[in-house]
This record gives structure tokens, C-alpha cells and sequence, in this order.
């Protein structure tokens, strides 16, 4: 079977260098630049975006406020701190303030919140 009459990214690209700067086949580069995008946009909303929004304890004691941006806020028998987050991986690290130092959450498959280990901080569920 010949693949003469068939474009390949590999053909296209092989035929594009051999030919120098003359485009063989636009689409390819169009497609590709779109796939692209989509992969930096699905990478960024998973990142950040992804955790945004209220989170409370089960029995309402807790609400932990998630920001764009990476500003956040704890209220705990209603005392509100304001506190700053990052995200890495399925680890989100809280610092509020006159904290010293974070405390890592980890990010649960169902969007849940689990708190440090030894801690007493219970699940924290998104509302």
C-alpha cells in the first residue's frame, strides 16, 4: 500500500525541511498549536481554578474560603484570619496569619479537603 497520496505530521514535516521555508501543510501547525493551548488551559484550571470556592467541616465549626489568586480565609468559632495558599500537585499549603508555617492539605479524588495528619482539623467539604 503506498503512502503517497497521505499527509502524516511526519510526512508534512519531513516534506516541510526538505523544501525549505514552503508550507506544505497548514493545518497541521493550526491543529497543533490547539492542542497546545488546550493542554495549558486544562494544566492551569487544574492547578488553581480547581480549588476555588467555600470548603466546611461537616458539622459547620470550620469554613475554609478559597480565593483566585492564591487569598484565602479560616473562620473557626467565628474568629476570621486571612491567609495566603499554593498549589502543588494533590497538596494544597495553607499560611495564615501569625502562623508560622503551613499546614498541608491534601486534595481528596471527591474535591474534599483532608487536613494534617495528628491534627484537628476535620475533612473539609466544598459547598
Amino acid at each position: 500500500m503506498s503512502d503517497a497520496g497521505t499527509l502524516s505530521l511526519k510526512n508534512a514535516l519531513q516534506q516541510s525541511s526538505t523544501r525549505g521555508s514552503k508550507r506544505i501543510w497548514p493545518g497541521a501547525a493550526v491543529g497543533l498549536n490547539l492542542a497546545i493551548l488546550l493542554v495549558i488551559a486544562a494544566s492551569l484550571v487544574g492547578c488553581s481554578g480547581g480549588v476555588t470556592g467555600t470548603y466546611t467541616a461537616p458539622n459547620g465549626a470550620m469554613t475554609l474560603e478559597l480565593k483566585s489568586g492564591g487569598d484565602a480565609s479560616v473562620t473557626f468559632a467565628g474568629q476570621t484570619a486571612p491567609c495566603k495558599y499554593t498549589v502543588s500537585g494533590s497538596t494544597l499549603s495553607l499560611t495564615c496569619q501569625g502562623q508560622s508555617g503551613a499546614m498541608n492539605f491534601t486534595i481528596q479524588k471527591d474535591g474534599s479537603l483532608a487536613g494534617p495528619p495528628d491534627s484537628f482539623f476535620p475533612p473539609l467539604v466544598k459547598k
